[in-house]
């Protein structure tokens, strides 16, 4: 097991540098002049070139590159070209908004999306698998920006149960869940309806093992056959599923936080990237990616508890 680790703890390195470096140079590449952001329209040519020099911006880009990678193995990924702040040190304000987001969307989806899925799966071809594969049907093809206007419409304009906006107060926990539960609840609505399809295709492959068989030719009860047989082996395809949509969850955070009005990382980006502040969309991104990787990373190790096949192949 201790081999496994350190397997997966060594591959996670050539691919936070290969995010990084992707990300540098896609910004270097998007059409605009930082210094014209920060300066205006009306600068002048001395002004905007004494800008760039201060910057590093006028320096070739492999230059650039290897100045940004020597700082960022010391942990400074610079600050920002507009405040003048630490580059992670803005992500950071930010970014526990957009983590509680995404997790309790995912929580949500996999606390509906799995009961939904099995009892869909033991039940099929009932009137209880058409619904369920019906409700994982909307959920799946209605565009989360929708489903939160029209949780906002019904839950807090015709029934002014939830807050619209917001994170509430920082300092209660009680308020800031309030502030959660439409946001959380558009996102994971969206996601139950994919681990519900996915929990469904995945016990019915299971079930029809010839050890599934066995066990009910020998009088096994159904719900120990489920809950104990069927159910362990049917969950590894859901766990990377779910690992999947933990990182789906934080890029759909964007578009929550923005029809929300909630302050996270979604909108510090897209300002970011308007302004072409560099620092600040790096150190984004890379807080992101190692979010990503570290949500794979824990579920590769709960398959290797699950299934032991997974670690000796390894």
């Amino acid at each position: 097991m201790v081999t496994y680790i350190a397997m997966r703890l060594a591959s996670l390195i050539p691919t936070l540098i290969g995010v990084v470096t992707v990300i540098f140079l896609l910004m270097r590449l998007i059409p605009g002049d930082p210094a014209e952001f920060i300066l205006g329209d009306y600068a002048t040519e001395q002004s905007l070139a004494r800008l760039r020099s201060q910057m590093g911006l006028d320096l070739p880009i492999i230059q650039q590159y290897g100045i940004f990678m020597y700082k960022a193995v010391q942990g400074d990924l610079g600050r920002s070209l507009v405040s003048k702040q630490p580059a992670m040190q803005e992500v950071l304000r930010v970014f526990p908004h957009s983590l509680v987001l995404s997790f309790s969307g995912v929580l949500i989806a996999a606390v509906l999306g799995i009961p939904l899925g099995i009892l869909s799966a033991i039940r099929q071809n009932t009137y209880t698998d058409y619904g369920a594969m019906t409700f994982a049907l909307f959920g799946i093809s209605m565009p989360t920006f929708w489903l939160g206007i029209v949780a906002i419409l019904l839950f807090s304009f015709y029934l002014p149960i939830f807050p619209a906006i917001g994170v509430g107060d920082t300092s209660r926990i009680s308020n800031l869940l309030y502030h959660l539960v439409l946001p959380a609840g558009t996102l994971g609505l969206a996601a139950t309806a994919q681990v519900a399809r996915l929990t469904r295709s995945s016990m019915l492959e299971v079930v029809r093992q010839d050890y599934i068989r066995t066990a009910q030719a020998k009088g096994v009860r159904e719900i120990r056959i489920i809950a104990i047989h069927a159910f362990r082996n049917a969950m590894i395809p859901v766990l990377a599923m779910i690992g999947l949509l933990f990182g789906w969850a934080l890029g759909s955070s964007i578009i929550i936080e923005t029809v929300f009005s909630r302050p996270g990382l979604g909108l510090v980006l897209i300002k970011a990237i308007g302004t072409r502040d560099y620092p600040v969309v790096q150190a984004g991104v890379a807080v992101l990616s190692m979010t990503f990787v570290m949500i794979n990373f824990t579920i590769d190790l709960l398959f290797a508890m699950i299934d032991p096949r997974i670690r000796y192949s390894s």
